[in-house]
């Protein structure tokens, strides 16, 4: 018993630590299915060290931690198209989708972020 309490507050604490819930939040395949439509932005908020790692085709690096993040996106994505948005693991996209949604672009988060993308085996490029 102490084992499954032990279990559900980790998995509770988890889900907690990935931010703010989205009404466009999206898992894996439906995330792969917008990155597959060549009219939506990719949007990887991480570092440019994370990037350089490995990050989805087509994909645009802002870094949500840079004090510009906001500035820099307004300049370098379109307000007309649907923005797809990951990170590491969904945190700092969440984020990220809140700040764009304020501005009125329509975004979308990946669940799970780039992490949730390679347990599923999609692929990645660097």
């Amino acid at each position: 018993m102490k084992k499954i309490v032990a279990t559900l507050l980790s998995a509770l604490a988890m889900m907690t630590a990935c931010g703010q819930k989205s009404a466009n939040d999206t898992d894996v395949k439906q995330f792969a299915g917008l990155v597959a439509d060549s009219s939506v932005v990719v949007l990887d908020v991480r570092t440019a060290e994370e990037f350089a790692e490995g990050h989805i085709a087509r994909a645009i690096n802002i870094d949500v931690k840079d004090d510009n993040f906001l500035s820099n996106a307004k300049r370098q994505l379109p307000q007309d198209k649907t923005i797809a948005v990951y990170c590491r693991s969904g945190r700092r996209s969440a984020k990220a989708c809140g700040l764009l949604e304020k501005e009125g672009f329509k975004v979308y988060n990946l669940l799970g972020g780039i992490m949730a993308w390679q347990a599923e085996e999609m692929p990645v490029e660097q």
